[in-house]
């Protein structure tokens, strides 16, 4: 996550959406970096915890911006990521198990390590469902993500394409794909109004 005083604005990294190429392009004008374990923090946590503070001690209230990914698509990646040989023998490996089973185990009712993955619907959400950024853009109309930080920025900027996933075979059943968007509906169907809003959308906060 990134913090920008002179532009108010927050960006909040969700895994998997391009989130180390934004990084690189912008990190060297954030006023407030979170790394590693803190990179990710979802929407729900900076509403709590972050947003109060910047509030009362700098009279901050960055607009927040996040990026979305077609569900399934953000999965693959996840179980391409997880097959390199840097996790092997470790239990987050999905090494030797097919991407079809890698979903039956993430819907399951007690996921294992490697299926442990979250889900972008609750990170851009409150528990009561309520969308917790600003603005949300499609990781698959970058250009208009692009355009929107290049106007607030008033700068062109360069993304470069970063820590890419494995190419690994990811195919699912129908059946599969079925109890998948069954078991995440609500994300499938954010995804799918952020996509009829041609990659962009913009929300007045609920709470949290």
């Amino acid at each position: 996550m990134l913090i920008f005083t002179a532009q108010n604005l927050a960006y909040l990294a969700q895994p998997k959406t391009g989130t180390t190429a934004v990084e690189m392009a912008l990190k060297p004008r954030a006023d407030i970096i979170f790394a590693k374990r803190r990179k990710h923090m979802p929407a729900r946590a900076f509403h709590n915890r972050v947003a109060p503070f910047l509030d009362s001690t700098f009279n901050l209230r960055p607009d927040r911006v996040s990026v979305m990914r077609e569900p399934e698509d953000q999965l693959s990646s996840w179980y391409r990521y997880r097959t390199s040989a840097d996790l092997r023998g470790s239990d987050k490996t999905t090494a030797g198990i097919s991407f079809d089973q890698f979903i039956l185990d993430l819907i399951s009712d007690d996921p294992p390590p490697h299926a442990s993955v979250g889900s972008q619907f609750k990170f851009l959400t409150s528990r009561g469902g309520d969308v917790l950024v600003h603005r949300l853009f499609a990781y698959e109309n970058h250009p208009r993500f692009q355009g929107f930080l290049e106007e607030r920025f008033d700068t062109p900027l360069d993304f470069k394409t970063r820590n890419v996933s494995p190419k690994t075979q990811a195919d699912l059943e129908p059946a599969t794909r079925a109890k998948l968007r069954a078991a995440r509906a609500d994300e499938f169907r954010l995804y799918d109004q952020l996509m009829a809003a041609d990659g962009a959308l913009e929300f007045r906060l609920g709470e949290a």
